[in-house]
């Protein structure tokens, strides 16, 4: 077989596609955590006074740091589609920023005395309900970014699975955070960090032969 026929072979199963945008794809993921929000709004589980809530020290903390670990991992996460970019210092990076923010929080937040005010403030049965919950709001975003991933060409499927989980898991936690009636800080490090984590990690084993191209 000579070089002429062989290329033939491999290139007659190759389709055109249509070049990647990723302020198209970054607009389409910020597009449906809007639809979560507003279907949030409209079942009645959004604060009703958005503007007071959001002047609250607590609430301000915990959706802009949501914010900014969903906006720097969803960037991160899109750019990494390519097969050319390279996201080799981002997790480190993007988990020194999430340790930053907890930090932040838990300090402004005091500290439990002793062991009964850990048990106290976790409050387990209302915590485990808030992770559900942010786990349940994170699956449209990890379906939209692992669809888009499957659209590109994604080479590094150790660390595209993970940047696709945080991104996911970080939008879910921001819309959950609008409806979370819980402000003490120690209760929303620890259970928002177990519901970012279920799905940080179950994007980070179960996507590498989705994304695969």
């Amino acid at each position: 077989m000579n070089l002429d026929s062989l290329i033939g072979r491999l290139a007659e199963d190759l389709r055109p596609v249509r070049p990647r945008r990723c302020r198209v794809d970054g607009a389409a993921v910020a597009l449906l955590a809007a639809v979560e929000l507003a279907l949030m709004l409209a079942a009645g589980s959004v604060h009703g006074d958005t503007h007071r809530m959001l002047m609250r020290r607590a609430v301000g903390w915990r959706i802009a740091s949501l914010g900014v670990i969903s906006l720097a991992s969803g960037s991160v996460a899109l750019r990494s589609f390519d097969p050319t970019y390279c996201a080799t210092a981002w997790p480190r990076r993007l988990a020194l920023i999430a340790a930053i923010c907890m930090a932040y929080g838990i300090v402004r937040g005091g500290m439990p005395a002793g062991a009964a005010g850990i048990v106290r403030r976790l409050d387990w049965t209302s915590g485990v309900q808030c992770a559900s919950k942010i786990v349940l709001l994170s699956i449209p975003p990890l379906v939209c970014l692992a669809a888009l991933a499957r659209r590109g060409a994604p080479t590094d499927m150790r660390r595209t699975p993970l940047l696709i989980g945080l991104a996911a898991a970080a939008a879910g936690a921001f819309v959950f955070a609008f409806s979370c009636p819980f402000d003490d800080r120690l209760y929303i490090v620890a259970w928002y960090g177990v519901g970012c984590g279920v799905v940080t990690l179950a994007s980070r084993f179960l996507l590498p032969r989705f994304v695969r191209w």
